[in-house]
């Protein structure tokens, strides 16, 4: 962005846009360089203003929810990073007695399930421990223990690049194994999804199960983005990263776990080139030995926010 953007974006948004801003503490991974601007979006229309401007100015952007499966690289990024928070983060229900819920994109999976299990609304306990907003578990369909947020899911509700507000509903989703087919450029504003009933009891034994799962699984005592690399079909990523012998590999800062080698994590101090290296290395020895090309699950963002290694 050059000056008079920058100054016309802060007259728009006011103190909601932070301008070079580190997004290490955005990121669960913990590292990642400068953000040029990250703008804390809180009303439907300014937002819609916001996209209308950066797309007739070409100013890149990104909506990020909490920093998961994402890592950006350390020479930072160029454009705006947009969070989805306030009003644009609620819960809506109709009527008690019905189970859809109205959802905002940057409402965070945690707090959605917590209120699924004070009202008895049962259908999404796999979800728990997975650090995401609304709007990236339906961007990604998300999913655990063989289940996918995507299936229930009634509409999209979402923004074009030119800031036009559009539904999509539940016929014509089109989503795959860690996939939503969108519009480029789309944002995600608000998510239907349909649950059913059941007892705070019963849906709070499940989210203590999953999260009882997680803990024996996965390390979660140290920062990371959850799965690196998708698992191909009839196989898992993890498996095969640990039969070509990485556990426990280290560059730098990063390591893949020997607790579950489909994570990358940050033991102190690790840079983003530092987990790139540990990445090409798994890729380049599982293709070596198996045949099978790894696919990453973490998106990898850079100037302009295209994934690129």
């Amino acid at each position: 962005m050059n000056k008079n953007q920058r100054n016309r974006l802060a007259a728009m948004t006011g103190y909601k846009t932070i301008f070079d801003c580190p997004m290490a503490r955005y990121t669960t991974f913990r590292v990642g360089g400068t953000a040029e601007a990250v703008y804390h979006a809180d009303d439907l229309e300014e937002l819609s203003q916001i996209i209308r401007y950066l797309n007739r100015e070409g100013i890149p952007c990104f909506v990020m929810g909490r920093g998961s499966n994402l890592l950006i690289r350390d020479s930072g990024i160029s454009g705006l990073i947009i969070q989805l928070k306030g009003a644009l983060a609620t819960i809506e229900r109709e009527h008690p007695e019905d189970p859809t819920l109205l959802l905002g994109a940057g409402l965070s999976l945690a707090d959605l399930l917590s209120y699924c299990r004070r009202a008895g609304l049962s259908g999404l306990e796999f979800l728990a421990g997975i650090p995401c907003t609304v709007g990236g578990a339906a961007a990604m369909n998300a999913g655990a223990f063989g289940e996918e947020f995507c299936p229930r899911i009634l509409e999209i509700q979402w923004l074009t690049a030119q800031g036009d507000l559009r539904v999509t509903e539940r016929a014509q989703l089109r989503f795959s194994y860690r996939t939503l087919e969108m519009e480029k450029d789309s944002v995600i504003v608000r998510v239907r999804v349909q649950l059913r009933h059941d007892s705070e009891k019963t849906v709070a034994h499940r989210i203590t199960q999953c999260l009882r799962e997680r803990r024996l699984r996965q390390p979660l005592e140290y920062p990371s983005a959850g799965s690196v690399f998708k698992n191909p079909p009839g196989d898992f990523a993890g498996r095969l990263i640990e039969a070509a012998g990485l556990k426990g590999k280290k560059i730098g800062g990063a390591m893949i776990s020997e607790k579950h080698a489909n994570f990358i994590i940050n033991t102190g101090g690790a840079k983003a080139e530092d987990i790139l290296g540990l990445m090409d290395l798994a890729e380049s020895r599982v293709k070596e030995d198996t045949g099978i090309e790894l696919e990453p699950e973490v998106r990898i963002l850079g100037n302009g926010f295209t994934d690129s290694r």
